[in-house]
């Protein structure tokens, strides 16, 4: 015991005067000797002691070893850990980005009053709080909440990455980093494609290619169809978690829920309605099956009355229309078939409101048509790709033919005289058949008609009739082999069967 204290009053008073390197290196013995040796209680006190009085060494590196040996461990002095925290950055770096003995609030207050490389060090952190997270959000710059936002294991909550999106949506990293997040909330994915709608859009009116009007509903189109897109992957729950956040952002309206109905997403305009009316999923569902039940449905939603007729109508031609069979190629679209019958029960109405529904259902029919058409663009280029393809490859096969057809008459031209070709010779002649060479270079199907021609009739096969369905070039080749070195014609070989 003795012996240990003595020891530690040596190492303070060795490196009293000694270079700070010499100086890092006593600090980290004495860290380690602290945290993983056998002290008894009076040496434990003088080392920890004697690890305090380093916090005051006037060399960073000095604090930077003491910080880096007291990074990883839990039983690490709490006010050495804390003042290391609130160091300079070069030394409070390792205590920030990993030691487990601050606290949220020491988190808290270190990015608060840190500089931005601390915040980032500590975004980048283990399992960090949605408390500690929620303070980063609201005053790092974008590389931080991009590091935040890349951080699996960083909790945070969905209003603040509505938030996140709310300060630098703009920005394309900060928005990729959320979208790889696998507890990305649906408000947060519906946030992030407004916000890149709201990018795009800004660029084109800058440039003079779009006026405000025209890009504002722009927007308003691509929130609402993005909505009814990340309802269709969703559950009931995710749903209404989406339809409470577009009601509390003031875009949920009329026109969502008419775009719902006729884009086939009742499971949406169900919700948006019970969360409008306060009654509760499986009351409004029987509601929109029943003309009688439209019109207190309708009033209990809060929607303006002189929507009702055109609701009625859009609620008749949906039911109409669900019990049609579908159309080939008809996605989850804007239905053109409802669209219409909606048009036309709304044109005995004369109000204004009727009118700008009418209206309204004009741009949607407008809208399925150009969808419709990209649908069969696209189709015709698939096809179009897939008949090229086809076309490739046959091409590619018939060279290959060619190409082997053409190695094999070189063959023939020069044989090789070391090896002298073996020869099928006529019955009754003892010349080669050039029958027989030709064919081996066919493809395989040929040659099983040819040998099952061979198998059938008399021991002798007229070559004209054989040759009748070949190609030209072997029919040339073939008359050619018939010459005799005399001039002669032979007019029939005899094959062996």
């Amino acid at each position: 015991m003795i012996k240990k204290s003595m020891i530690i009053r040596q190492f303070l008073a060795m490196t009293l005067n000694a270079p700070a390197g010499r100086r890092a290196q006593g600090a980290t013995a004495l860290v380690r000797a602290y945290l993983y040796g056998d002290l008894d209680a009076d040496a434990a006190w003088e080392a920890k002691t004697a690890i305090l009085s380093l916090l005051d060494d006037p060399a960073p590196k000095v604090r930077r070893a003491l910080a880096e040996a007291c990074a990883d461990s839990a039983r690490s002095p709490r006010p050495v850990v804390v003042a290391l925290s609130c160091d300079v950055f070069e030394v409070a770096a390792p205590i920030l980005a990993r030691s487990p003995v601050l606290t949220e609030a020491d988190l808290v207050e270190a990015a608060a009053l840190g500089e931005e490389g601390a915040r980032l060090v500590i975004a980048r952190r283990h399992h960090l709080t949605p408390a500690v997270s929620g303070a980063l959000i609201e005053i790092a710059d974008l590389e931080t909440l991009v590091a935040l936002a890349g951080n699996p294991t960083a909790r945070i909550t969905g209003g603040r990455i509505l938030r996140m999106v709310e300060r630098f949506g703009h920005e394309a990293d900060l928005r990729e980093a959320l979208l790889t997040r696998h507890d990305l909330p649906p408000e947060g994915r519906h946030a992030i494609a407004v916000a890149l709608a709201r990018s795009l859009t800004t660029f084109a009116t800058r440039r003079g290619w779009l006026g405000e009007a025209r890009s504002e509903r722009m927007n308003r189109e691509v929130s609402e169809r993005s909505a009814l897109d990340l309802s269709a992957e969703a559950g009931a729950a995710a749903t209404g978690r989406l339809v409470t956040y577009l009601r509390a952002t003031h875009q949920l309206n009329a026109g969502l829920i008419l775009r719902a109905i006729l884009s086939g997403r009742i499971e949406f305009a169900c919700s948006a309605l019970a969360d409008l009316s306060g009654l509760d999923h499986a009351s409004v569902a029987r509601a929109m099956r029943d003309p009688r039940g439209i019109a207190d449905l309708h009033e209990r939603a809060g929607l303006p009355a002189a929507l009702l007729p055109a609701m009625d109508a859009v609620l008749a031609a949906w039911r109409e229309t669900a019990k049609l069979p579908v159309a080939p190629g008809q996605g989850a679209g804007l239905s053109r078939r409802m669209i219409e019958r909606a048009i036309t029960a709304c044109e005995g109405w004369e109000s204004h409101e009727i009118r700008a529904v009418v209206a309204l259902l004009t741009r949607f029919e407008a809208e399925a048509a150009r969808d419709e058409a990209r649908e069969t663009t696209r189709a015709i280029l698939a096809e179009a790709a897939a008949r090229e393809a086809a076309e490739r490859q046959r091409l590619a096969a018939d060279a290959a033919w060619r190409e082997a057809l053409e190695a094999h008459r070189r063959n023939e031209a020069a044989p090789d005289a070391a090896a002298p070709a073996a020869e099928t010779p006529d019955a009754g002649t003892g010349r080669t058949d050039p029958v027989g060479a030709i064919l081996d270079a066919l493809p395989e199907q040929i040659l099983e008609w040819f040998r099952a021609e061979r198998g059938q009739g008399p021991a002798e096969v007229v070559p004209d009739a054989v040759l009748d369905d070949l190609d030209a070039a072997l029919i040339a080749e073939y008359r050619a082999s018939r010459i005799t070195p005399t001039g002669d014609r032979r007019h029939r070989i005899a094959i062996a069967a």
